[in-house]
């Protein structure tokens, strides 16, 4: 990940926080004392954002010295220490919350992604995350996705295109294929076309679009896509979207599709438990 974008997100995740200053930590804890702590896992999963934990109390104060037990992708149990933390009370208290979220939040999109790319071992289908991201998040979230196994789609809008429904309003007969001409005559970069019936599909097939994307379409659906994709041996990939969860995804890649999108990868996730724990003694 890029060093400033993560310096300029902890900058404002702190300020948020901190609005004029800590009151409480201010008021109670002297600017010359120094403690140390440690990060735990109080439910199983998988690390990431340690270097976001970082960055923050390194931001509060540069003699924060942070140490990881493990490194970002690791699974580990309940009760798992990841990083040992030790440096100036202020800093460490200060930075506690905004420090525990980005690692709650980026550890419980890696651990939800990990969950689904070994539920559909071992086919070699891909699993992706959409541009259903948190605004300004963006870059963390598709690493954490990354760091659980998965594949990042289309960054933004420039990175390559992708013909939905709403595009296509104004092209009439043969929309699709016209759809794609279109954009091709203009751009060389890989152009992606969404159908939502097995009718449409047909008619994309004829296109000479890279990628076709299935989108809520059952199983069943999907795999006579594919059988008439290699019947005509096509080189078009294909990918499916819409539904799909730890319940259904295995059933969507025996189909033999090459990829996978969800959209929930940063919204329906499983909730981890960290937590921030100062020891006894102080020095």
């Amino acid at each position: 990940m890029n060093q400033a974008y993560i310096k300029t997100i902890v900058a404002l995740a702190l300020a948020e926080d901190m609005g004029r200053g800590d009151i409480t930590t201010n008021s109670l804890i002297p600017a010359s004392l120094e403690t140390q702590a440690r990060i735990i896992f109080k439910s199983a999963g998988i690390v990431c954002g340690l270097n976001v934990a970082q960055c923050v109390f390194k931001t509060l104060s540069r003699r924060v010295k942070f140490q990881k037990t493990v490194a970002d992708g690791s699974r580990v149990k309940k009760g798992k220490f990841i990083a040992f933390i030790k440096g100036p009370a202020r800093a460490i208290l200060i930075g506690e919350r905004v420090a525990l979220n980005f690692l709650i939040h980026l550890s419980a999109i890696a651990t939800h992604t990990r969950a689904l790319v070994e539920s559909i071992k071992p086919y070699k289908t891909k699993i992706l995350d959409t541009r259903k991201t948190t605004p300004l998040l963006r870059s963390l979230e598709r690493y954490a996705v990354r760091t659980g196994g998965g594949h990042n789609h289309r960054f933004d809008l420039s990175t390559m295109a992708m013909i939905k429904d709403n595009h296509l309003k104004t092209f009439g007969n043969d929309r699709l294929v016209k759809a794609v001409q279109a954009i091709k005559a203009k751009t060389k970069k890989l152009v992606e076309l969404e159908v939502g019936t097995l009718r449409e599909f047909q008619q994309a097939l004829n296109s000479k679009a890279d990628m076709i994307l299935l989108d809520n379409m059952t199983p069943a659906q999907v795999r006579r896509a594919v059988i008439w994709r290699n019947q005509v041996k096509s080189r078009i990939l294909l990918e499916v979207s819409g539904g799909i969860n730890l319940d259904n995804v295995r059933a969507y890649a025996a189909t033999g599709v090459e990829r996978i999108s969800i959209g929930s990868l940063r919204t329906s996730r499983q909730v981890l438990d960290i937590s921030l724990n100062f020891y006894d003694e102080i020095h």
